[in-house]
């Protein structure tokens, strides 16, 4: 075996020890027993092109770090918030010259004016299908804050729906799409955009209502 595979090979089942270890220190908070797949980095990075200015939230062992980087992210515009203490240390150790805060994902709005200017991006591994409401209206509330006007939050999920609530995502003013499906990461892992609505988005709802109002009255006019 050529000692550059040996080396990825070795490095990749470090990784999943190092995953494994910290799901058990906090299953909460790491949300997975293995660390996201190439491809599913790849999905998460999606739309991002170099000068954007990058947010990763919860960044584990850095396979989605390095993709963002790959995207031609220069260093200096990419922050991580890390929780984990050991997964923050080997961020330090692998992505020198990328600010790396060992801090809680609900302290964004402490640390975001580290970057120059407003986010384009926030790409996040956090496991919030199991952060209650208020945990994610906090959360969502400083990531669309934090965000530029055009800003996109990458948010990946290992069940079939958005993991912010329809009803939830009206009340930010926020919208949710689909970017794709991993299939190969493991599990499966379905990656969604989330972005402000806009003006007119947030006021279709009301439109269409009122025109059913109308339409309402006028059948029950008599002819």
């Amino acid at each position: 075996m050529p000692e550059a595979k040996r080396e990825r090979r070795s490095k990749a089942w470090a990784d999943h020890g190092r995953f494994f270890r910290g799901w058990l220190r906090n299953p909460r908070s790491v949300g997975a027993l293995f660390p996201s797949s190439s491809s599913l980095a790849k999905l998460l990075v999606t739309g991002i092109r170099p000068g954007a200015k990058v947010i990763e939230l919860g960044a584990g062992t850095g396979t989605v770090t390095q993709a963002i980087l790959d995207a031609g992210v220069s260093r200096g515009d990419l922050l991580l918030l890390e929780k984990d203490k050991s997964f923050a240390k080997l961020l330090v150790r692998r992505f020198p010259g990328v600010d790396v805060v060992n801090a809680d994902a609900g302290a964004l709005d402490r640390y975001a004016s580290r970057l120059d200017g407003p986010a384009d991006f926030i790409i996040s591994g956090l496991p919030l299908v199991l952060f209650s409401a208020e945990e994610k209206n906090k959360l969502l509330e400083h990531v669309f804050a934090t965000l530029g006007d055009k800003g996109r939050l990458h948010q990946f999920t290992y069940v079939g729906r958005c993991p912010v609530p329809r009803e939830q995502l009206a009340a930010l003013g926020a919208r949710a799409a689909l970017i794709g499906v991993a299939l190969f990461n493991v599990p499966p892992a379905f990656v969604y955009r989330l972005r402000r609505a806009s003006v007119l988005e947030r006021a279709r709802p009301s439109l269409l209502r009122t025109s059913l109002r109308l339409l309402g009255r006028k059948s029950r006019r008599p002819g």
